[in-house]
């Protein structure tokens, strides 16, 4: 049982990490702190935190659990600004998606006290943020990725497993290099490539035909656009190496479509397809439900 939960970014992951516990029976408290007052306080008028705190240091302070549900680009100032007002038995997790960067600005802020943080990253979310859009059983049957640090008590990691357990949520370890690697795969490219889709129609001198016109495949694809600006400018240029090389594959592997395709190679692009329509049946086969990465 979490005695008082500081949750700092009080939108969707946050206030669904809330909403979780709450109905779980898992918190007693949930002080949340975030920039826009607006926010907060409809996240107060919907049950969602019991307090409002007028910074990072006065949320943390007393609390026994802390969440970092902000952009992962403002982890490094929050990590400096909280450690002296940690209680000696908080513990501390986030919900970043990318980890390497969070890991080295978690040891520059916190210091000696970094073995009380366990880096996490719950596989869920959609293109809605704020609290508006937090509900309880956002995690429910989800993945959430642990990355422990060697600094890390078997003790620590087990607690904040079991915080997100009474999410709801399946937990699976990994280093913070392999989630790296593998998330700018599967996440943080697909993203890339619907906002730079979005954007370059959104360029064309008819791009309102363009999109009157687009179908459930463009709708499809490009839904993870509308997702926040500010959080996915952090992650791609916290997790840009390994960003960067899974885009060259891409770019490489259009690129040998395009041939194929300028050359009437119908061969080559079947071969493509039907290797990719295979796989993508054996990830999801029909009727499954697929997790959002947001």
């Amino acid at each position: 049982m979490i005695r008082r939960l500081a949750v700092l970014g009080v939108g969707l992951i946050g206030g669904s990490v809330a909403l979780a516990l709450k109905q779980a029976g898992a918190v007693r408290q949930v002080i949340g702190y975030g920039r826009d007052r607006a926010n907060l306080d409809a996240a107060r008028s919907l049950g969602i935190v019991d307090e409002i705190a007028d910074s990072p240091e006065q949320a943390v302070a007393g609390a026994d659990g802390v969440l970092l549900a902000m952009p992962v680009g403002a982890m490094a100032e929050t990590f400096v600004r909280i450690a002296p007002h940690l209680a000696a038995d908080a513990l501390l997790t986030d919900a970043g998606s990318t980890k390497q960067d969070v890991i080295a600005a978690a040891r520059r802020g916190l210091g000696e006290q970094v073995g009380r943080f366990v880096p996490g990253h719950p596989i869920a979310g959609a293109e809605k943020s704020g609290a508006l859009a937090a509900r309880a059983d956002l995690y429910a049957g989800r993945n959430v990725i642990l990355t422990p640090l060697p600094e890390n008590a078997a003790a620590t990691v087990a607690a904040v497993a079991d915080l997100w357990r009474a999410c709801g949520a399946r937990l699976m370890e990994m280093t913070a290099a392999e989630h790296d690697r593998v998330f700018a795969a599967v996440s943080h490219l697909p993203h890339l490539a619907a906002f730079a889709l979005v954007d370059e129609l959104a360029s064309r001198p008819q791009a309102g035909l363009y999109f009157r016109l687009a179908g459930s495949g463009f709708r499809d694809f490009t839904r993870i656009a509308a997702s926040s600006p500010e959080m996915w400018r952090d992650i791609a240029l916290a997790n840009r190496e390994a960003l960067a090389a899974e885009l060259d594959a891409y770019v490489s592997r259009l690129s040998r479509l395009r041939d194929a395709l300028m050359a009437g190679d119908g061969q080559t692009l079947f071969d493509t397809f039907i290797r990719a329509s295979k796989a993508r049946g054996n990830w999801a086969p029909a009727g499954t439900h697929l997790e959002n990465d947001e």
